[in-house]
C-alpha cells in the first residue's frame, strides 16, 4: 500500500519499470482500475477483467485544472485522503483501508517519498486525484525493509489531495499586536522567522497566551494533528533553541492535547483558531522542567520558554483503536470483494 511504502521512503528496485506513467501523458494505462466519483468523496473502483499487473503503474485520474487549487511542489507536506485495495487475482479484490471511512486524512511528506510516488503529484493542484497500482512485493525484500510479510497480489491506492503546506509558509492576516506589557514581543517579520525579544525580570508563574494574528479557521480540538511553523526561545537567555526555520522552514506536525508535546502547548493551543499566530510564555513546570529537563539523552532547555506558533492546519486523526475497528468491520462484512457475474 502507498502508506506503507511512503513511510519507509524507498521502493523495491524491481518495481521501477518503464510502465510507470508520467503525469503529462494523455492516456491512462488500460490496466488501471477505473475510478469514479467526485474528489472529496470516497471513490468507487471498477477492476479490469485481467490478472493484477506485475509492475508498478499509475496515473492522474482527475486534474484540478480550474486554477483554484494551489500547485503541489516536490518539498510540500500534503494532506490527503487515501483508499487502498488488495487485488489478488482476476476478478478478485478487496478494500483494505479508507481514510474517508475513518473520517481522518493523512499527512504525506513528499521529500520522504521516492520519485516513483511523487512524480504524478508534483505540479498538480490541490483537489487532484492520483491512482497507483503496486505489484506483489517479494517477502525477502519486505523483511529486509523491516516490513511485515506482504499480502498476496497487487495493492491499489487512490490518493485525493485535500491541502498542501509548503516550506516557509506562514499564516496570512494582519498582526494586531507584538505582545509586550511585561511579556515578550515578536514583530511581524512576514515570511521570515520571527525575532522574539524577552523582557527583563522573572517569567510569569502561569501560562500566558497572546494572539498576535487572529485566524478565521476552525478551533483546534484536543487529539487533532496540528501543522505548524514555530520558533522557541529560552526566557533567561532569549536564545533560539528550536525552530522549524532551522529546518528550511518545513512545517512540523504533531498531535495536540494528547500528551505528546509539553503541557504549555497542549493547554495553550487547543481552542485557538487555525490561521492564528500565537505567542506562548510557558512557565518552567509546563515546559521541560528545571534540572530534570535533560532526560533520556535529549538536550531539552531548562526553565521558562517562549514560543511563537503559526497554526497552519488542524486535522482529525483516527486512533489505532478506531482504525482497527474500521478494519475489523471490513473483514466481518467481507469487504468490497468483486467478481465476475
Amino acid at each position: 500500500m502507498l502508506l506503507a511504502v511512503s513511510s519507509c521512503g524507498s521502493i523495491p528496485e524491481d518495481w521501477k519499470t518503464p510502465a510507470f506513467l508520467q503525469s503529462d501523458e494523455e492516456e491512462l494505462d488500460e490496466r488501471l482500475p477505473t475510478v469514479t466519483g467526485e474528489v472529496g468523496e470516497e471513490p468507487e473502483l471498477e477492476f479490469p477483467d485481467i490478472a493484477p499487473p506485475e509492475e508498478q503503474i499509475s496515473g492522474v485520474i482527475h486534474e484540478n485544472d480550474e486554477g483554484e487549487g494551489e500547485l503541489i511542489r516536490a518539498d510540500d507536506m500534503l494532506l490527503a485522503h487515501i483508499v487502498d485495495y488488495q487485488w489478488t487475482a482476476k476478478g478478485e479484490y478487496e478494500k483494505t483501508q479508507s481514510t474517508y471511512e475513518a473520517g481522518a486524512p493523512v499527512v504525506l511528506q513528499l521529500e520522504q517519498m521516492g520519485e516513483e510516488l511523487t512524480s504524478d503529484l508534483v505540479d498538480q493542484r490541490v483537489g487532484s486525484r492520483v491512482e497507483y497500482v503496486f505489484p506483489p512485493q517479494d517477502p525477502e525484500e519486505a523483511a529486509a525493509m523491516g516490513q511485515p510479510e506482504p499480502e498476496p497480489g497487487a495493492s491499489v491506492s487512490v490518493v485525493d489531495v485535500k491541502d498542501r503546506f509548503g516550506k516557509g509558509e506562514t499564516v496570512s492576516g494582519e498582526q494586531t499586536t507584538d505582545g509586550g506589557d511585561g511579556l515578550p514581543t515578536a514583530k511581524d517579520e512576514g515570511s521570515d522567522e520571527p525575532e522574539i525579544s524577552v523582557p527583563e525580570g522573572d517569567p510569569p508563574e502561569d501560562l500566558e497566551s497572546v494572539q498576535l494574528i487572529e485566524g478565521d479557521g476552525p478551533e483546534v480540538e484536543a487529539e487533532q494533528q496540528l501543522i505548524v511553523q514555530y520558533t522557541g526561545v529560552t526566557w533567561d537567555e532569549g536564545e533560539v533553541f528550536d525552530s522549524t526555520w532551522s529546518r528550511d522552514g518545513a512545517p512540523a506536525t504533531f498531535a495536540i492535547g494528547a500528551g505528546q508535546v509539553i503541557e504549555g502547548w497542549d493547554e495553550g493551543l487547543v481552542g485557538e483558531n487555525v490561521g492564528s499566530r500565537v505567542m506562548l510564555a510557558v512557565p518552567e513546570d509546563m515546559a521541560y522542567g528545571g534540572e530534570d529537563a535533560q532526560q533520556s539523552g535529549q538536550d531539552n532547555p531548562e526553565g521558562a520558554l517562549v514560543f511563537v506558533v503559526d497554526i497552519l492546519g488542524a486535522v482529525d486523526v483516527a486512533t489505532p483503536e478506531e482504525q482497527a475497528s474500521e478494519d475489523g468491520e471490513d473483514e466481518d462484512d467481507g469487504g468490497d470483494s468483486g467478481g465476475e457475474e
